[in-house]
């Protein structure tokens, strides 16, 4: 890798402070990479920081946040990243209809307008030096969908589409854009999306949904079933290490085969499958 902080190349990766990003921090660590741990919140990567890990306070929310990392990152590794991990993101589920519109705002402020004011950012330096890796990790989610999620989903789907483009925009530059399809992970996923569901759409007209919705997500994010974070950790390195990385990388529990039985099945089979799912709870 051509950019290097003494002699190690850099990598910053968002949402580091647990799940994913945390796991994939550890992993470009492992890999000889000096990482930059972004978050809102910096305790949790205390234990990184002993083994190498420079922390950075980022809220992608916050554009005056956004620049202010920015400028940072200018001073301490002035010839531009190796790598960006753009990992930070979260799932905001209930009805369309329940939804106040300000959430679905945010939904996609973090998990694609904040990510996407980063890249900016962050592109030039790449792009005047001729290399980088951009890792987008987006979920089985960006392809497929479900009821009571679809600003999640729409999030998703925008932030793959926006990855395709940006890869043939970059091809000239040296510059590889990877996505990465997590399937079901063992994260905070579930439970951070339980109690907002519960409060928009658990009492009205979607309440029987919600239930078996929720009945659903319990069942697949059972600990016994979903994947360890580490699996995409080690994945992310591979495609920010790889001399030929793919443009996309699917991994972990269930993404494989739902991911096929959407290509192939199309629209009214799977809209079938999904709500028999969650109705028969």
């Amino acid at each position: 890798m051509a950019t290097s902080a003494g002699s190690s190349p850099v990598a910053l990766v968002t949402g580091a402070s647990s799940g994913i990003g945390l796991a994939a921090a550890q992993a470009l660590l492992d890999r000889g990479f000096t990482v930059i741990g972004a978050a809102r919140r910096q305790e949790p990567m205390a234990p990184l920081v002993s083994a190498g890990l420079r922390p950075l306070a980022l809220d992608l929310t916050d554009p005056a946040s956004i620049a202010a990392a920015v400028a940072w990152l200018g001073q301490e590794v002035p010839g531009g990243l190796a790598v960006l991990v753009n990992n930070a993101g979260y799932g905001a589920y209930g009805s369309v209809e329940e939804t106040p519109l300000a959430e679905a705002r945010r939904q996609f402020e973090v998990n694609l307008f904040g990510l996407a004011d980063l890249t900016q950012r962050l592109l030039p330096a790449m792009r005047q030096r001729g290399s980088g890796r951009i890792i987008n990790v987006s979920s089985m989610g960006g392809r497929i969908y479900a009821p009571l999620g679809a600003w999640y989903h729409a999030s998703k789907h925008a932030l793959e589409g926006w990855s395709d483009c940006l890869r043939l925009e970059l091809a000239d530059f040296g510059i590889r854009v990877v996505v990465v399809q997590p399937g079901i992970i063992r994260t905070g996923f579930a439970d951070t999306m339980h109690e907002p569901l519960l409060q928009r759409s658990g009492s009205g007209p979607y309440a029987a949904l919600t239930r078996g919705l929720l009945a659903g997500f319990a069942d697949i994010y059972d600990a016994r079933r979903g994947s360890p974070p580490e699996l995409v950790g080690r994945t992310i390195a591979e495609a920010a290490t790889s001399s030929r990385p793919r443009t996309r990388y699917v991994v972990g529990y269930l993404a494989r085969p739902l991911l096929l039985v959407r290509n192939l099945l199309g629209d009214r089979v799977y809209d079938a499958v999904s709500l028999a799912n969650f109705r028969r709870r």
